[in-house]
């Protein structure tokens, strides 16, 4: 039984038929007119019906990075994408003439790696998706956790610090903002610009100018063994770790997915992550640790998680 999953982001449509044990068999891809939510439709559509030329699907899933409603139907609202009460199941269904299920980007990538990823021996996980911003996806008992809204698992918006920085949703202190690779680029150069000589060799690296120094950047320099580049993501593994202390004594989580481009600098994020998390992690001496792991989809995980969810 096939089914096409579509991932949605900011600048790409991208969509690909999946078998039942998670393999991609046929992909294509589009770009997003992200201001016209007519245009993403058509695309989505124009997709899939490339897909469907050769391939018999029973339906469609649609992972949107956006705030999508307990129906699974509609997207309530996207930073980044012309959604506002969009019916976009009810949509796609007119252009396409199939079954249609929307989802949460982050929780699609979540239930990807609990069924053919990095979590496949969890029975209650947590993923953190760590990449321009702050993603998360919780499983328990083997259903994903969607709240009655819908928008459970917005780790993003918990409160780290009372007054702190301001975030995009218009509170202040979100764990975004100390926890996400915009985060980690704003510290490094809020630093060179103070004169931190340990970012002396990041700013070298970007070509003199601080205004150039990216998440990227970062961890090539601390893979290379760079002391600032590694202290700036490891004070970013801290506040994850922090984050996931305070999620875990709620929900008890039994593995921890760590995902996003952040991600690719392995135990050098990972590491502190751990440590602080076993440091603030309430009753420890009473409980086993959850292993954090790296998410092993990469960019799969939307796609195979929505049209899995759809299937």
């Amino acid at each position: 039984m096939l089914s096409i999953g579509v991932d949605i982001g900011g600048t790409k449509i991208a969509a690909g038929v999946v078998d039942e044990g998670g393999e991609i068999i046929a992909a294509t891809t589009r770009s997003t007119p992200a201001t016209d939510p007519e245009l993403i439709e058509a695309g989505v559509a124009d997709a899939v019906a490339e897909l469907r030329a050769h391939h018999d699907v029973v339906g469609i899933g649609v992972g949107a990075a956006g705030f999508v409603g307990a129906d699974r139907r509609t997207v309530k609202f996207a930073a980044n994408l012309a959604w506002r009460q969009r019916p976009l199941a009810d949509q796609l269904e007119r252009l396409a003439d199939l079954p249609v299920v929307i989802e949460n980007d982050a929780n699609a990538a979540g239930w990807a790696e609990y069924r053919f990823g990095a979590a496949t021996e969890a029975k209650h996980m947590l993923m953190m998706t760590v990449g321009t911003g702050l993603g998360g996806a919780i499983v328990l008992d083997g259903q994903l956790i969607r709240g009655g809204d819908g928008f459970a698992g917005e780790v993003a918006h918990m409160t780290a610090v009372p007054d702190g920085q301001w975030c995009g949703c218009g509170r202040k202190g979100c764990l975004e903002q100390y926890t996400s690779g915009t985060a980690l680029v704003r510290t490094a150069k809020h630093r060179a610009s103070a004169g931190d000589s340990l970012m002396g060799p990041l700013v070298q690296a970007a070509g003199g100018d601080r205004e150039e120094i990216d998440g990227p950047l970062i961890t090539r320099l601390a893979q290379e063994g760079d002391p600032g580049s590694r202290e700036l993501i490891a004070e970013l593994g801290s506040w994850l770790g922090l984050g996931v202390s305070s999620i875990s004594a709620l929900l008890d989580p039994d593995m921890i997915v760590v995902g996003g481009g952040v991600v690719a600098a392995g135990d050098l994020l990972l590491d502190p992550a751990r440590r602080s998390y076993g440091a603030n992690l309430t009753a420890r001496a009473h409980r086993s640790l959850a292993p954090f792991v790296a998410a092993s989809m990469g960019n799969r995980a939307g796609i195979v998680g929505a049209a899995d969810l759809a299937r």
